[in-house]
């Protein structure tokens, strides 16, 4: 299994449906179980461990704050360059 980022954000928890909307380091969206995630809540980060064994959660107190600091610059990084597009 090849894991883009190693760490996760909480989007939004559905208790009703036990089930995490996470996003990752690339931007990407997932729903995996509530109950793998320890100490599970909007908002929360976790590092991610992918052994033989199988994966691993972590609680990352700076995960959700490190995610968006990188959010930011992706967005300064991008421009569009004046008459793009235009014929």
């Amino acid at each position: 299994m090849t894991w883009a980022g190693d760490l996760l954000v909480v989007d939004v928890l559905d208790e009703d449906a036990g089930l995490a909307d996470v996003e990752d380091a690339r931007g990407r969206t997932y729903q995996l179980p509530a109950e793998w995630l320890p100490g599970v809540r909007d908002g929360a980060a976790y590092r991610v461990t992918v052994a033989a064994g199988g994966v691993t959660f972590t609680p990352d107190p700076d995960g959700a704050r490190l995610l968006r600091e990188r959010s930011k610059q992706t967005l300064l990084d991008f421009s569009d360059e004046p008459g793009e597009g235009t014929s």
